[in-house]
């Protein structure tokens, strides 16, 4: 008779499995954990600086620009604990039911193996004697003396089942048992960042208040503006390089298989091209502030080159995707403060910056009319900035969108 594996050797062979299987899983955690304390290192930097500028007698542009990338760096943390948070509960959710199907499973082999064990002490062994001494053949002999051995072995096996069962039971509870204290340290720690951002935020808007008194600062404004444009001009540039390198690999593997190259798949939705005049606007209320192209500054009279378009707004107004496309990045700029680009294919491409919190991922699927951010605050009052490309070329938004 094969020997049965100990209660020990059960539960190497249940966390092998368990590790195995949950191998991909921790290599995501650990990633995601090198993430985050990415985040909170920058957070802190940024901390210092701002002690360190706010040691200075006079608020500046600087300080407000320390400001507003520590909020957005704890926005970011804020939402990567929302996913990690919803992942958690995820997994919690699927402990319990293996859990519960582990417990019943146990409860089912435990009654199998009682009712066994009963029967052994009800009839013993000289039943199973009696039986093999009563046969009337040889071959009668054979078959119940097989019929015993199988039978005996089959209780064998129930019982090194029952001892796994039971072994894994234990794995997965304690498993449970760490993801609810991880769950409970998740939920801590988004509550002090949640209301760290509170305070900043409104600190934020006390200093802008104050920096708005200093005439100089709109005039260093208009070239933060100019600077700011510049890199935005750089960012799109990578993004449509990353999108042609991209393309060639894909092209590269389809024939690499020597299957054909298919051209990239425009989702549902229609081209964004076709939508010319037609688009809906990224505010529901807001009033046009300043056009595409040049501007006199209300305040400086200065002449400026605007990028795209700025709408007066409420704090806080929903801003959402003027067409299906992707999130393919998420950023912050001095001036532009958080942003968001969307890539709507074909080469177009749509900006929404000045915004004060941020509801999507880079990556993400949109859909026209989805919510993706709230408006914020600038020098200049709460507005939105918009921008409509077409690979390089800065659009005049005005003409995409509908009129009102």
């Amino acid at each position: 008779m094969k020997q049965s594996l100990t209660y020990g050797a059960c539960m190497c062979l249940v966390l092998a499995v368990v590790l195995a299987f949950g191998a991909p899983r921790q290599d995501e955690i650990r990633k995601k954990e090198t993430e985050l304390a990415r985040i909170r290192t920058e957070i802190e930097e940024y901390e210092k600086k701002i002690e360190k500028s706010e040691s200075k007698e006079r608020k500046s542009l600087e300080t407000i620009d320390y400001y507003e990338k520590q909020i957005s760096l704890v926005q970011q943390l804020v939402r990567q604990l929302k996913v990690e948070e919803r992942a958690l509960q995820r997994d919690i959710g699927k402990t319990k039911a293996s859990i519960l199907e582990l417990g019943e499973q146990l409860k089912a082999l435990r009654d199998h193996y009682a009712n066994h064990v009963k029967s052994v002490y009800k009839y013993g062994r000289m039943h199973t004697l009696e039986l093999l001494l009563s046969a009337k053949s040889i071959n009668q002999l054979y078959v119940r003396a097989e019929y015993f051995k199988r039978f005996s072995e089959q209780r064998q096996r129930d019982l090194t089942k029952l001892r796994t069962k039971r072994s894994q039971l234990h794995i997965e509870t304690t498993t449970l048992q760490e993801k609810l204290e991880q769950e409970r340290k998740l939920l801590d720690e988004k509550t002090r960042e949640d209301k760290r951002l509170a305070r900043k935020t409104e600190t934020r808007k006390n200093i802008l208040k104050v920096i708005r008194r200093d005439r100089s600062n709109y005039r260093k404004e208009v070239t933060r503006r100019r600077d700011a444009a510049k890199n935005l001009e750089g960012m799109i540039a990578d993004l449509i390089e990353k999108e042609r390198l991209e393309r060639e690999r894909e092209a590269a593997l389809a024939l690499a298989s020597s299957t054909a190259y298919l051209e990239e798949v425009i989702p549902s939705g229609g081209l964004f091209e076709s939508q010319k005049g037609k688009l809906q606007w990224p505010v529901q209320k807001g009033k046009l502030e300043a056009r595409f192209g040049k501007n006199v500054h209300p305040k400086l009279k200065t002449v400026t080159q605007n990028t795209g378009i700025d709408i007066r707004v409420r704090e806080g107004s929903d801003v959402v995707a003027v067409a299906d496309g992707d999130v393919s990045r998420i950023w912050w700029l001095p001036s532009f403060g958080s942003l968001i680009i969307v890539n709507h294919y074909n080469g177009y491409r749509t900006v929404y910056a000045q915004l004060s919190e941020i509801l999507v991922t880079e990556g993400q699927r949109l859909a026209e009319g989805d919510v993706i951010a709230r408006t914020g605050e600038s020098l200049s009052g709460p507005s939105l900035h918009f921008e409509v490309w077409k690979e390089r070329e800065k659009q005049n938004p005005e003409t995409w969108l509908r009129k009102k």
